[in-house]
């Protein structure tokens, strides 16, 4: 899960002002698994997400678990989602996490020998070097229990690079630059799928001037990307569109000059002899087709 801004330019409700992006905006909170968008909910930038993301989990949690009761579930976020509420709740309910946590003094205390040893490695070789660490820890006042932490220690050009992670996956589970590197890193390709939301299928026009308004608006981007999704898992396997972005999809397969033609019995839609993605075009309809009939 990952909060982004979507920025406004009128005087739409709820509008306010964000530090970190440095203008007004909305703070959207979009949930994906893997490619699938689960939940896209509007929010105002002076709300603190990571509080807020609780009822979406939740949620999803339990929707997930009617259908499938033994599945197992990671919750992936940065260090805004790291809060001891949600913590608790997904510790409670058996679900995993693993979460950013901001770096203080405390913690770069903690890993103080491991960072002396990167840095003189680095300072040795003349490349980046890193470290990793795994601990138990608790905060002095915003944490009800202790959790594991996993450390990673870099120096590169003589700067530190180090950053922190919180986690319910246990020690003997994955060694700590596992953790990091393979799991926690890849949440980064959310990022993609938020961009495909706001460049490709508008998200960020949210010009309404009441919150209910724009939130639906950013449903019906929401609606577009299933379906677009759904479209490319469905009927554009094995095509040159099979791990295309929706505005890909969008521009060769669905912005097509046709002409229609309408009769008492039919629709004729007469397409272009030199579309380059007839091919694409005339099996996912047979593809479609095939599934409907099925169905």
């Amino acid at each position: 899960m990952d909060a982004t801004d979507d920025r406004i330019h009128g005087h739409q409700e709820g509008r306010a002002f964000h530090g970190y992006y440095g203008h007004n905006c909305y703070l959207p909170l979009y949930v994906f698994c893997g490619d699938h968008l689960l939940s896209a909910t509007l929010r105002t930038a002076d709300r603190d997400p990571g509080k807020e993301a609780l009822a979406d989990i939740r949620r999803i949690v339990e929707q997930i678990r009617s259908r499938w009761p033994r599945v197992r579930i990671l919750v992936r976020g940065d260090s805004g989602f790291a809060r001891d509420s949600l913590m608790t709740w997904c510790e409670d309910n058996h679900v995993d996490f693993l979460f950013g946590l901001a770096g203080n003094t405390r913690l770069y205390d903690r890993i103080a020998s491991l960072s002396a040893e990167v840095r003189d490695e680095a300072a040795t070789t003349g490349r980046a070097a890193r470290g990793f660490a795994s601990f138990d820890w608790i905060t002095k006042d915003s944490w009800t229990r202790r959790r594991r932490v996993v450390a990673k220690a870099e120096w590169r050009h003589g700067n530190r690079y180090h950053r922190f992670i919180v986690t319910t996956l246990p020690q003997g589970m994955s060694d700590p630059r596992h953790l990091y590197e393979q799991i926690y890193c890849a949440r980064g390709d959310m990022e993609n799928r938020i961009k495909e939301c706001q460049m490709d299928l508008f998200s960020d026009r949210t010009s309404s001037h009441t919150i209910r308004a724009n939130q639906l608006r950013l449903w019906f981007s929401a609606a577009a990307y299933v379906l677009l999704t759904a479209l490319q898992r469905l009927a554009l396997g094995q095509t040159s569109l099979e791990t295309a972005t929706c505005g890909t999809i969008r521009a060769r397969l669905l912005k097509i000059a046709t002409r229609v033609t309408l009769s008492v019995r039919r629709i004729v839609l007469s397409m272009p002899d030199m579309f380059p993605c007839q091919h694409e075009f005339a099996l996912a309809h047979a593809r479609l087709r095939r599934l409907r009939q099925a169905i």
